[in-house]
């Protein structure tokens, strides 16, 4: 088995509570620290550009993801 095939197909909500990273993330995005969150998403196993992406959407409006 690959180390990712487990999250293949997981939205990145359900990496998060797959690898008890919900309060890790949403840490990150009240500080507004795109390093940490890039660090978090990376922990639930999303490329790098997809983390980087990810981050950079969410801080861009954190109100709109309900912070």
């Amino acid at each position: 088995m690959m180390e990712n095939e487990s999250v293949d197909g997981m939205t990145v909500n359900e990496r998060l509570f797959h690898f008890g990273l919900f309060d890790k993330f949403d840490s990150a995005v009240r500080a507004r620290d795109s390093d940490r969150l890039v660090q978090v998403l990376l922990l639930a196993k999303l490329s790098e550009e997809a983390a980087i992406q990810t981050a950079t959407t969410v801080l861009a409006d954190p109100k709109r993801y309900g912070f």
